[in-house]
């Protein structure tokens, strides 16, 4: 969502560079949104823990409050998050010209062309990165853990199918995005 309106700008103009400040907000954008994903994610794992473990106590439990914080504490997060790397990418010094070759900014991709010394942002990406793949993906792994205990808990077949299918979606899309997340790293960390 975020590199589309730059591509359809390159298909009409037939130029596929980007300026330094199209790429910072890019990388701005791009790193609000997957931040916001991941985190949305485990919010709604939670969701479906407590409507499958807890049916009973899920309107007491998931007050509408609850959960118009968890979305804004997600939104918080992964802008202060992006907010860090775009300041950090600010401070690096470019050798080169100002306009990238590629319509897709990627934040590694960008830091890789200063002549300055990286070794912070570098250490930033590796860190924050561990941390917003590494805990809301512990947190869906944690709730998938407790809601196949639970189904399994079910005594009759429809009622463990009825159950599964309320969080199936939900898996999909945790398969496809972290699935396509992984996928990218293996294939770059390959290619390098």
């Amino acid at each position: 969502t975020t590199i589309i309106p730059k591509l359809l700008v390159n298909i009409q103009t037939q130029d596929q560079s980007i300026s330094y400040t199209g790429c910072l907000s890019q990388v701005c954008f791009v790193l609000i949104f997957g931040g916001l994903e991941s985190c949305l994610l485990a919010v709604m794992a939670y969701d479906r823990y407590v409507a499958i473990g807890h049916p009973l106590r899920y309107t007491v439990i998931m007050k509408p409050f609850l959960c118009v914080l968890l979305v804004f504490l997600s939104l918080l997060i992964s802008t202060m998050n992006a907010l860090l790397h775009s300041l950090m990418l600010l401070n690096l010094t470019f050798c080169t010209d100002q306009n990238i070759l590629h319509f897709f900014c990627e934040l590694v991709q960008v830091i890789k062309l200063a002549c300055s010394d990286t070794f912070i942002n570098t250490l930033l990406i590796y860190t924050v990165t561990s941390v917003f793949a590494g805990v809301p993906l512990s947190g869906i792994i944690f709730s998938y853990i407790e809601i196949v205990s639970s189904i399994l808990k079910i005594s009759s077949v429809q009622g463990q199918k009825k159950a599964f299918s309320t969080c199936g979606s939900h898996l999909t899309v945790v398969c496809l995005f972290y699935g396509t997340a992984f996928g990218v790293y293996m294939n770059s960390a390959v290619s390098e």
